[in-house]
């Protein structure tokens, strides 16, 4: 079994901590994951931001960020660049971040392929 993987939500404005604290409520506890807002920081403070939640050094970290083009995702793919321990992606939501705290024992690449496919699983067109 794998170690079991931290998550960082890296988004704009109070998006994470809200998805987070949506997680929390309906999972019954945060699953690893913390938030973080771009508000108020420049990319450097973001990116410091972001090594500070992805430490100790070695713990395997998944990070999910708001927009595939958005500063948060060039911040998190710059610090993620070169780190074999650290994964992003992009296009978060909460059916992404539910399937992702219970399977956090999976390796970290299978984690962030589930991830994927559980967020574009998540978008639905409803009601026709």
């Amino acid at each position: 079994m794998s170690e079991r993987l931290r998550g960082v939500v890296v988004t704009h404005a109070e998006l994470a901590a809200a998805l987070v604290g949506a997680v929390r409520a309906i999972a019954g506890d945060d699953g690893g994951l913390v938030a973080l807002s771009n508000a108020g920081t420049d990319r450097a403070a973001l990116a410091r931001l972001l090594e500070d939640a992805a430490t100790p050094a070695g713990t395997p970290v998944l990070v999910f960020t708001d927009l595939v083009g958005g500063s948060c995702t060039a911040v998190a793919a710059t610090v993620a660049r070169g780190r074999a321990g650290m994964r992003v992606v992009s296009g978060v939501n909460l059916g992404m971040l539910l399937d992702f705290v219970f399977h956090r024992e999976e390796p970290l690449d299978a984690a962030a392929a589930r991830a994927a496919a559980a967020g574009r699983d998540a978008v639905r067109e409803v009601g026709r």
